[in-house]
């Protein structure tokens, strides 16, 4: 399964915002129904995610995305339900394709080593991302 985007979260994420307790298998599903495609495609909305995951100041939603994600990256989203992968491919796909320097400046934050890309391409590849 794809996962570098875990770096989005999963960049997401910017997207999928995930919650973990300590006793829990995987992350939860409460922000599963979220609209990914409404947050990609609105500026505003975008901007405040991807600020939040650089740093700035965050929603709940988008503090629980910004502390989960270096989990979600090391352990290749495991703890992501069905959806939280989709959507970490989906957000993922968005981000090369249509906001390259802002997933840039996410990987120099989240993978300053190149660690999660060269762990995570030929997977990218496999969806026709190319990375």
């Amino acid at each position: 399964m794809f996962n570098l985007l875990t770096l989005v979260v999963c960049l997401s994420t910017i997207a999928v915002q995930i919650q973990a307790a300590p006793e829990e298998a995987q992350y939860t599903t409460k922000y599963d129904k979220i609209n990914l495609d409404e947050i990609l495609n609105n500026d505003r909305l975008f901007k405040s995610y991807f600020g939040c995951l650089m740093g700035g100041k965050c929603t709940p939603d988008g503090q629980t995305l910004r502390d989960i994600l270096p989990d979600a990256l090391e352990t290749a989203c495991s703890k992501c339900s069905d959806t939280q992968k989709a959507g970490t491919e989906k957000v993922f796909k968005f981000m090369i394709e249509k906001k390259p320097s802002e997933f840039a400046d996410l990987e120099k934050k989240y993978d300053p080593n190149g660690k999660y890309r060269a762990r995570y391409e030929a997977d990218a590849e496999k969806f026709g991302i190319k990375v």
